[in-house]
């Protein structure tokens, strides 16, 4: 198992303070992953912070709006500073759209806003990344893994929703495309597709005894996704088991998409 020991390793996370980014970032950490979590709430970095902490982990918090071009640099240059390379980028922060308005009502703020958080903030975290990974290539140590999360809504139709199925499906074809351009640095690009997962972004919707059980017949596994079902991708992708495994779209909806 030590392809999967990732000692010496250090990797960004943002929205590493909740839902799937603090489990990823608890796997990375029991992995021996140095993590830097990024997050807008500051409650929500320090309970994240103690808790890895608690695991034996190597933490950093930053409070970071990732839609904030100097934010973000900012902040990439200070998880540099406390750990001197950054191994692994997981874009994670993100939005829902919650399918609470039709397209024929839709605004445009509401349209851009959608897309400058899933997908314009995803373009100016994984930019630092890449930059910083293809300087170190230059420079004699190649590799680097960018990883998005992304959603199984860029593989459908999603009624009232369609922004947040268009930002994520962008976004696919951005990780894509980052995988053939910086291949040559030794760099992996990948995107995680949730299915239905109980988070706190999506605690309202699945309280909602109607929705549950509309979907859930349609779930082979029978349940809805849980955060812990994350983990292991993310291990997978920092480690050195997935230096040929790039441009990828990982579909983890207990088998949703296929029935």
């Amino acid at each position: 198992m030590s392809m999967f020991d990732l000692s010496g390793k250090a990797a960004v996370i943002t929205g590493g303070n909740g839902g799937i980014g603090l489990a990823m970032a608890r796997a990375l950490v029991d992995a021996n992953c140095a993590v830097s979590i990024w997050g807008r709430n500051a409650a929500k970095l320090d309970s994240a912070v103690k808790e890895l902490e608690a695991r034996g982990g190597a933490v950093h918090a930053l409070r970071c709006d990732v839609t904030d071009p100097a934010c973000v640099l900012e902040s990439f240059d200070a998880a540099v500073d406390r750990y001197g390379r950054i191994d692994g980028c997981f874009v994670n922060a993100g939005t829902g759209g919650g399918g609470r308005r039709s397209f024929l009502e839709r605004s445009f703020e509401e349209w851009r806003r959608m897309l400058d958080v899933n997908l314009d903030a995803a373009f100016h975290v994984l930019q630092a990344a890449a930059r910083h990974m293809a300087a170190n290539a230059e420079a004699g140590q190649p590799g680097g893994r960018l990883v998005a999360t992304s959603s199984i809504a860029a593989l459908f139709g999603v009624a009232r929703n369609e922004h947040y199925g268009a930002s994520k499906a962008a976004l696919n074809s951005l990780v894509r495309s980052l995988a053939v351009e910086l291949a040559r640095y030794g760099i992996t690009a990948n995107a995680i597709l949730p299915g239905y997962s109980e988070t706190e972004m999506t605690e309202g919707l699945f309280t909602n005894e109607k929705f549950r059980d509309a979907v859930i017949p349609r779930i082979p596994m029978r349940r809805f996704g849980k955060v812990e079902d994350f983990g292991g991708i993310a291990v997978y992708l920092m480690s050195d088991a997935s230096a040929y495994h790039t441009a990828d779209c990982f579909v983890i909806d207990g088998g949703y998409s296929s029935y």
